[in-house]
């Protein structure tokens, strides 16, 4: 991970204009998603963090109130740095502060290996969301 990288977690308020201009690029530009499936409505009632890399916005993720993990996004010249996994591990931390026994997240399948690496186990069939493969995973933060 590089000495440079910030984590922010905060409100929508507060994240939202650089989050949303990291998934605009990372989902509606890179990966087609469409505009409506992206803007759920959901991010109000969120916890959402915000890497930085050398002060510049890179990567996002969103934390929901029923402790899903998404919208994890890094950009693609920040990718292969570590940020990604510092997102989540912010956003793991969080739940576990909030008191849920577990995270769950509904990963592209060609991110699985990156989510196991972090102990999440995938569960149920392979599905389709906004086009792109997808399956859920689960981590227990039991004993942490």
């Amino acid at each position: 991970m590089t000495k440079a990288l910030e984590i922010r977690e905060g409100s929508w308020v507060a994240l939202g204009p650089e989050a949303s201009e990291i998934r605009r690029v990372v989902f509606i530009e890179e990966q087609r998603v469409p505009r409506e499936e992206e803007w759920d409505g959901r991010d109000d009632d969120c916890h959402h963090f915000l890497a930085l890399l050398e002060g510049r916005p890179v990567g996002t993720a969103r934390l929901l109130p029923d402790a899903h993990i998404g919208r994890v996004a890094v950009l693609a010249e920040a990718r292969g740095r570590g940020i990604g996994a510092a997102l989540m591990v912010a956003a793991i931390d969080a739940a576990y502060r909030l008191g849920h026994p577990a995270v769950e997240l509904a990963a592209q399948t060609h991110a699985l290996a990156f989510y196991a690496r972090l102990g999440f186990i995938p569960f149920g069939d392979e599905f389709l969301d906004a086009g792109i493969p997808h399956r859920n995973m689960r981590l227990s933060l039991a004993g942490r």
